[in-house]
C-alpha cells in the first residue's frame, strides 16, 4: 500500500522540483554586440513632384473641341498642332472682308489711274469733240480774217468767229481742269487708308481663325490633358500642360524641427508608392525661406532635383523622400531599439559575471535601426535589447547573443 501511494506522488514530486529549479535559473536576455560600420544619418519624410520647366496651354478664343491631337504622356515639338476649336461664322467673316479688302484695292487703282473708266471716256470724249470745232473755228476765223482784207467780210463777222475760238478755248481749259481734278491727292490717301483697314480686318479676322488652332509653345511631354474631343472651352481655359520631365523638381516638405540638418548639394533618394522597389536620385537645390502649415505639421519646403530618366515620375504625384544629412565611416553603433533613456541615456551592457551593468552613453548619427555611440561603449560590448522583463543593475541574466 504505502508503493502505491509512493508512486502516485512521484510525479507531483517531480514537478515540485522542476518548478523550484526554473525559478532559481536566470531570466534569457538577448543581447546584440557592438560593432564598427558605416552609418548614415536621413531625414525620411514625403513631397510632391513638378516639373522644372512647363507651360500651361491656354486657349486664346471661345470654341468646341473639334480635334484632339495629342495623348497623355505624348512627346511635343514646339509649334506643332495639338489641338483645333470650331467657332460658327468665322469663315464667312473672312470671305465677307477680303471682299472688301478687294474692293478698296480697285478703287484705289483706279484713282491712281486717273479716275473711274466711265467719266475718264466722256471726258475724253468731250475734249476730242470741243478740239474738232476750234480747228473748225480757227480755220473760219482765219478765212473770214483774209476775206476782210479783200472787203469780201465785215469786221463783225470777224470779231464773231474769233469769239467763237476763245469761248471753244475756254470750255477745253475747263475740260482740262475737271479732269485734273477729277482725282485729287486727298482722294488718293483717303483710298490707301480705307485699303489699310481693309487689310487689316482681314488680317484679324485670320488671326481669329488662327485661334482656334492651337499649338504647343514649347518642347516637351504632355503630363496633363484637361480638354476632351467635344468640350467647350472659353477664353483661358487650360487645354494642355507640356514640361521638361527630366529632371524633375521635387517639393520636400521637412519638419521644422529637422530644418537644421538640411544643406544644399546634400543626396536625396524618392521613392514612389505605385512602383514598389524603384528610386530616384538626386541633390538638395534650395533650403526654404520659411515655415508654413500643413495640416498638423510646421513645414519648409526643400527644393531638389531629381533625375528621371524614363519619365516616370509625373507631376502631381506624392513621393517618399530621404535626404542624407550625414555619413560617417567607421563608427562604433548598436541597434536603436537596445537605447534606454528611463534615467538618461544609456544601455545595459552584459557583464563578464553574467549580470547586467548600467553605462551611461552619448549617442551621434542614427539611421533607421542603429545609432552611433561616441562614448560610453568599446567594441564587441554585448548590449540588452528589449523584453518582456524590467531589467535592473546587477540583475543576473541568461545571455542569448544575436
Amino acid at each position: 500500500m504505502k508503493k502505491l501511494w509512493l508512486l502516485l506522488f512521484l510525479p507531483v514530486i517531480a514537478v515540485l522540483i522542476w518548478t523550484i529549479q526554473k525559478r532559481s535559473e536566470a531570466p534569457r536576455v538577448v543581447f546584440a554586440k557592438a560593432s564598427r560600420e558605416t552609418i548614415s544619418s536621413t531625414i525620411e519624410t514625403n513631397g510632391k513632384i513638378e516639373p522644372i520647366e512647363y507651360v500651361e496651354v491656354r486657349v486664346e478664343a471661345a470654341g468646341l473641341v473639334k480635334k484632339l491631337l495629342i495623348h497623355l504622356g505624348d512627346n511635343v515639338r514646339a509649334g506643332q498642332e495639338i489641338a483645333q476649336l470650331s467657332q460658327s461664322g468665322l469663315p464667312e467673316d473672312l470671305q465677307a472682308m477680303e471682299a472688301r479688302a478687294a474692293q478698296a484695292r480697285a478703287e484705289l487703282a483706279t484713282l491712281q489711274g486717273g479716275g473711274r473708266s466711265s467719266e475718264q471716256a466722256e471726258l475724253q470724249g468731250n475734249l476730242a469733240r470741243l478740239k474738232e470745232q476750234r480747228a473748225a473755228a480757227e480755220r473760219n476765223f482765219e478765212s473770214l480774217t483774209r476775206l476782210q482784207k479783200l472787203n469780201a467780210a465785215t469786221s463783225y463777222e470777224v470779231e464773231q468767229a474769233h469769239q467763237t475760238v476763245t469761248d471753244l478755248d475756254a470750255q477745253i481749259q475747263a475740260l482740262g481742269e475737271r479732269r485734273t481734278a477729277l482725282v485729287g491727292k486727298g482722294d488718293i490717301q483717303s483710298a490707301q487708308e480705307r485699303l489699310r483697314e481693309a487689310e487689316a480686318n482681314v488680317q484679324l479676322s485670320r488671326s481669329h481663325i488662327g485661334d482656334t488652332i492651337v499649338h504647343a509653345p514649347m518642347s516637351g511631354t504632355v503630363y496633363d490633358l484637361p480638354a476632351h474631343l467635344g468640350a467647350y472651352l472659353n477664353v483661358g481655359d487650360p487645354v494642355a500642360s507640356t514640361g521638361k520631365l527630366d529632371p524633375v523638381r521635387v517639393r520636400v516638405y521637412v519638419d521644422e524641427p529637422e530644418l537644421g540638418r538640411i544643406a544644399v548639394g546634400e543626396s536625396v533618394k524618392i521613392t514612389w508608392d505605385a512602383l514598389p522597389g524603384k528610386q530616384w536620385t538626386g541633390t538638395v537645390d534650395k533650403k526654404p525661406s520659411e515655415v508654413i502649415p500643413l495640416g498638423s505639421r510646421q513645414v519648409g519646403e526643400v527644393l531638389c532635383t531629381i533625375d528621371n530618366p524614363n519619365h516616370e515620375l509625373v507631376p502631381g504625384t506624392n513621393v517618399n523622400a530621404f535626404i542624407l544629412t550625414q555619413v560617417v565611416r567607421d563608427a562604433l553603433t548598436i541597434p536603436k531599439t537596445a537605447v534606454r533613456r528611463d534615467n538618461g541615456t544609456g544601455v545595459f551592457v552584459l557583464a563578464p559575471d553574467r549580470k547586467l551593468k548600467w553605462t551611461p552613453i552619448k549617442t551621434g548619427v542614427g539611421d533607421a535601426l542603429h545609432i552611433q555611440v561616441d562614448s560610453g561603449l568599446h567594441e564587441g560590448d554585448a548590449v540588452a535589447q528589449p523584453s518582456d522583463l524590467i531589467l535592473k543593475d546587477g540583475m543576473a541574466v541568461n545571455p542569448v547573443i544575436q
